[in-house]
């Protein structure tokens, strides 16, 4: 909660007046408490699960892109995807519903905050880049021991039931499987804490991105494909092509694990026999 009763006692305390943005943020949460700020996290989640992939729904059901589609044998009707959004739905309620309140006391242990100032666009970044980063190394490794024969027969082919994946099979996996990579995505914000706003931001980015890659479309025109070892939907795509086997491609993100592990030797000799096919 704001420890502010006005905003003329907000800008007095910070010394400035506050911005238009930050002026909405006090007229929306400075009567409720912290708690309540952060059962947001769960609307967010959902506007982004239930979102992001619709473009992608239109996609597949137009065939308007079909050159651009990585597994184009393989075809999902509306009723497959909503299928599969239910599912989703269902995993997403029974497991990100209840963590809401067994994490609120590790957010405020963290100490990400959502009271004033509002962080500047600076220090969003550099938290984004910190986020990423963290995630990215800390989910290849967990990704990795999922590819073992046990944590795969156990939990982790649930997720690859999808050997053409979708956007809404993005989170579609054992309850154990979003426990253990929800870690990873926590871990950043933990180590680097900043404000409940650069937070959203973040799961937003990542689920979006995470949808982005297992849209089935390497579409040539996406922003992704400017980003230094961006991994992408053609590069995680052959890790579900190849499913239970598939000692390649873990990355969550960013392709330099693979490469430093050599985790990317058979997606590697895929693509030469692919270009001189």
């Amino acid at each position: 909660m704001i420890p502010y009763p006005t905003v003329q006692a907000a800008s007095v305390a910070l010394g400035r007046n506050l911005t238009w943005f930050e002026t909405v943020w006090f007229d929306y949460s400075a009567t409720k408490s912290d708690f309540h700020v952060y059962c947001h996290t769960i609307l967010v989640l959902f506007l982004v699960f239930s979102l992001a992939p619709l473009p992608f729904v239109f996609v597949e059901l137009t065939g308007w892109f079909e050159r651009f589609k990585i597994q184009p044998k393989v075809k999902y009707s509306l009723s497959d995807m909503f299928l599969c959004y239910k599912e989703v739905m269902k995993l997403f309620l029974r497991v990100v519903g209840t963590l809401q309140f067994v994490t609120y006391p590790s957010i405020q242990m963290a100490g990400i905050r959502s009271g004033l100032p509002l962080p500047s666009q600076m220090e969003i970044v550099a938290q984004l880049v910190v986020y990423f980063l963290i995630e990215d190394y800390s989910n290849y490794w967990i990704h990795r021991w999922l590819h073992c024969k046990w944590g795969y027969e156990k939990i982790h082919r649930v997720h690859h039931e999808y050997t053409s994946p979708i956007g809404y099979a993005s989170p579609y996996a054992h309850w154990a499987e979003v426990l253990l990579l929800g870690t990873p995505t926590f871990l950043g914000p933990a180590i680097a804490p900043g404000h409940i706003m650069t937070f959203w931001l973040w799961i937003s980015l990542r689920q979006m991105e995470a949808i982005e890659t297992h849209s089935g479309y390497d579409l040539p025109w996406t922003l992704t494909k400017l980003v230094p070892f961006y991994g992408g939907a053609e590069y995680h795509d052959y890790h579900h092509y190849v499913g239970g086997k598939s000692q390649s491609n873990f990355a969550s993100v960013f392709t330099y694990c693979d490469y430093i592990y050599g985790t990317d030797k058979g997606y590697r000799v895929h693509k030469k026999l692919l270009q001189q096919v």
